[in-house]
């Protein structure tokens, strides 16, 4: 018996793969080069897992570590040329796009990579010019930022949801390409991802957010009433391609139904996209610790701790 355009078989497969998803989510935030090559060591012959299809798990996480490595060599990069970069992620809900940012900025200084992730316009706001609210959020020399959700908001949410009239879209289309134009002739970098989901692979993550406690946040009226609007967002999407895919600033397609494919290939791809090279760091010596005669440390009252219930 099929549910959804899935046998139940198959949807049993999907559910396990979401959950060990889930798992190596938590996992990999507390990675380090020990555990990481244990992890490696736990069979990392192929490529694939011969079952499910899916990329190995020791594949991934070796794969990753060495990215986020390249990530750091092209953050240092950066700073040291003072280049301005702006990264837009766009996407249907539930297609990776927060995973895949996540992965980018995990081991990366706050200072230098920041995400953008601006909240519904308020009234002021809605009353200025459209890009206006993004302007302040652009890099300064040495900057890389990550727009989670960006300007396309317009030709997305605001559409389909009609937030936004035709005309504030055929507006938008006209003035996106020259926008897109000035920035990059003003020296910044600018790389765009649309993450794709099958409508199978959407329908079970928003399944798996509805019975996961830890991730129910994650599914908000907005995103059922995406759910129910598939093919709207479908059409939109291709107008947003064929109107906005310059050679200034094109866009990139990420394929999502495998999120651990989808942020290797993501990070991979945009390590592409800057040529960079290692800078290199001048050894640190830790400088002695000076030592007072006079110096005598102060008890701490009992109190003032944490309780050691671990």
């Amino acid at each position: 018996m099929a549910i959804g355009g899935v046998s139940k078989d198959e949807l049993a497969r999907m559910i396990d793969a979401e959950l060990v998803d889930s798992f190596d989510e938590e996992l990999e935030m507390e990675l380090d080069d020990t555990r990481l090559e244990k992890l490696i060591g736990e069979g990392a012959e192929g490529s694939e897992d011969e079952d499910s299809g899916r990329l190995d798990r020791g594949v991934y996480f070796r794969e990753l570590w060495r990215l986020q490595s390249e990530l750091i060599k092209l953050q240092d990069w950066i700073v040291e040329k003072k280049l301005k970069v702006v990264v837009l992620f766009e996407g249907r809900d539930a297609a990776g796009k927060g995973g895949a940012i996540k992965r980018i900025t995990q081991r990366l200084n706050p200072r230098v990579c920041r995400v953008v992730a601006l909240p519904a316009p308020s009234d002021r706001e809605k009353s200025q010019w459209y890009f206006q609210r993004y302007v302040p959020h652009l890099p300064a020399g040495g900057e890389l930022v990550l727009f989670d959700r960006s300007w396309y908001n317009r030709s997305g949410v605001e559409r389909v949801m009609g937030f936004a009239s035709d005309e504030d879209v055929e507006e938008f289309f006209r003035s996106v390409p020259e926008f897109e134009r000035m920035l990059v002739r003003s020296g910044i970098i600018l790389i765009k991802y649309w993450f794709s989901i099958s409508d199978e692979q959407q329908n079970l993550r928003f399944e798996m957010r509805n019975r996961d406690p830890m991730k129910q946040w994650k599914l908000s009226p907005m995103d059922l009433e995406s759910r129910k609007r598939w093919e709207v967002y479908t059409k939109a999407k291709e107008d947003m391609l064929e109107h906005t895919h310059i050679p200034e600033a094109r866009w990139w397609i990420v394929e999502g139904d495998d999120k651990k494919r989808a942020r290797l290939n993501c990070i991979s791809h945009l390590l592409s996209q800057i040529p960079y090279d290692e800078i290199a760091r001048e050894a640190v010596e830790l400088p002695q610790r000076e030592h007072s005669p006079d110096y005598e440390r102060k008890e701490i009252a009992p109190d003032l701790y944490v309780p050691a219930k671990w």
